[in-house]
């Protein structure tokens, strides 16, 4: 039988604790749930009201993997779920994760979380403006670290502050709080602001998808913007080889950049950070960081469309 286990009073069973998900380290399902719940603070703190998007992995992250925004079968009637309009098929319910129990029910699932920029109550309204810099081998995390120390001075000359975490896979996340901003207004100014960056550094940096210009450059990708869209919650665990997180990094650990182990954190290793730094994404928390963007964003040239 699955051992039951009492969260703040809500009954949990949990599954194959033994069972390795991680070959490379031997880290098994049961270290994955500790890890989410000891985690749970400042995991829980970036969740709050944000509905939730699962890449599941029970098997691995060599396993058969399945991306959902629709609350999985089998959900307790406890875990908080949310309507949510989509254009195209109408309203659908997502998970709201709000407390430890519904956190170590989804852990016990095997997931990346992912959000969107906005909470449940206005949906398609952004309190956050997110950068994400993904580099093409053979550039890495050291070329994405060059065009995020770019970001971060254009951003501060629009009186923007920007707060970075690793995307636990090859590059970096740049967030920035910003006042609520409908998601085509925040997509039109990040993208204004990544072309900016590719006519600053056009050896280093490109703004399109286009996989044939990527090799050897970092991709600044700002169509996580949208409204449909979703990224990788800070200190969610990733689908990797090895365990790693998607980890708040400071300004400083940036500059100092010079390999990608630098900037490259497993799930054992956030704990003391944690109690080193604090959460360094605590300021995205507060609503009194939050500025408005620029009045003229989306008049910049080439603000109108994707690239």
């Amino acid at each position: 039988m699955s051992p039951i286990t009492v969260v703040e009073g809500r009954r949990l069973s949990l599954t194959n604790l033994d069972k390795v998900l991680y070959p490379e380290t031997g880290t098994t399902k049961g270290e994955v749930l500790h890890y989410c719940t000891t985690t749970a603070g400042p995991l829980l703190a970036h969740l709050h009201d944000r509905p939730l998007s699962f890449l599941r992995y029970p098997d691995g992250p060599d396993g058969q993997r399945f991306f959902t925004k629709n609350v999985p079968p089998g959900t307790p009637s406890w875990v908080k779920t949310c309507e949510v309009p989509h254009s195209t098929s109408g309203p659908t319910r997502q998970v709201l994760l709000q407390d430890l129990p519904a956190l170590a029910w989804a852990a016990n699932l095997v997931v990346e979380l992912h959000t969107p920029q906005w909470t449940w109550q206005a949906p398609g309204l952004a309190d956050r403006l997110v950068f994400d810099l993904d580099p093409g081998a053979p550039a890495t995390i050291v070329e994405c670290c060059t065009a995020a120390q770019w970001l971060h001075d254009r951003l501060a000359a629009d009186g923007l502050d920007a707060y970075a975490k690793t995307s636990g896979a090859k590059g970096l996340h740049l967030i920035v709080p910003v006042e609520p901003t409908p998601s085509e207004r925040t997509t039109a100014y990040a993208r204004s602001l990544a072309i900016e960056a590719a006519a600053a550094f056009p050896d280093l940096v490109v703004h399109k998808m286009t996989k044939a210009l990527r090799p050897g450059k970092v991709f600044i990708d700002f169509s996580q913007n949208a409204a449909a869209k979703t990224t990788a919650v800070a200190y969610t665990l990733r689908a990797r080889a090895t365990p790693t997180v998607s980890a708040p990094v400071t300004w400083d650990e940036i500059a100092g950049c010079t390999d990608p182990q630098q900037l490259t954190f497993l799930f054992d290793e956030i704990a003391p950070r944690c109690e080193r730094h604090g959460d360094l994404l605590a300021p995205l928390l507060d609503p009194h960081r939050a500025r408005p963007l620029p009045k003229a964003a989306s008049a910049r040239p080439g603000a109108g469309g994707q690239g």
